[in-house]
């Protein structure tokens, strides 16, 4: 084994790929075509109705040049819709369609199973530990990444 595959990066990165394979595999065999961004939009829309883009990224640590891309995806998929602000017509608020809301529940069973399957080589308490130790790295490092994760936006709402 190299030094690389010892560096917390490397192995951050081979985690997300397997991941992000996971999901992947796990979402398609149920019959959907979403990927783990997309899940992510869909469910913070679900939970948050109304919000902008803007605050959709922050809420899913997304780019926020990069997430009108996403948007639009579920958008021509008919997941959400965006509709004009009352208030600001400039602003667009998202909101998940009928159909959002039965793909999101109808999803959900398989995102859980692949969160399962990342972690199968590891016991239950294994894997709490390496959610905990997870989010202990990531809270340290959000204001280092060029997309933080940005959770005040609801409060600010």
């Amino acid at each position: 084994m190299t030094a690389t595959q010892d560096m917390p990066g490397h192995l951050a990165r081979r985690f997300q790929q397997i991941a992000v394979a996971v999901f992947l595999a796990e979402v398609e065999r149920a019959g959907f075509d979403l990927t783990p961004v997309q899940y992510a939009a869909l469910a913070a829309v679900a939970d948050q109705p109304g919000i902008d883009q803007a605050t959709l990224a922050g809420l899913i640590a997304y780019d926020r040049t990069t997430i009108t891309g996403v948007v639009d995806r579920l958008t021509q998929k008919g997941l959400i819709e965006r509709r004009a602000n009352a208030a600001d017509r400039r602003v667009r608020e998202l909101h998940i369609t009928s159909d959002g809301s039965r793909t999101l529940r109808a999803v959900t069973p398989a995102v859980e199973q692949a969160q399962q399957v990342m972690v199968q080589g590891l016991s239950a308490k294994e894997a709490g530990e390496l959610v905990r130790l997870l989010k202990k790295a990531v809270a340290s490092g959000n204001e280092l990444s060029r997309a933080p994760l940005r959770d005040e936006a609801v409060a600010e709402r």
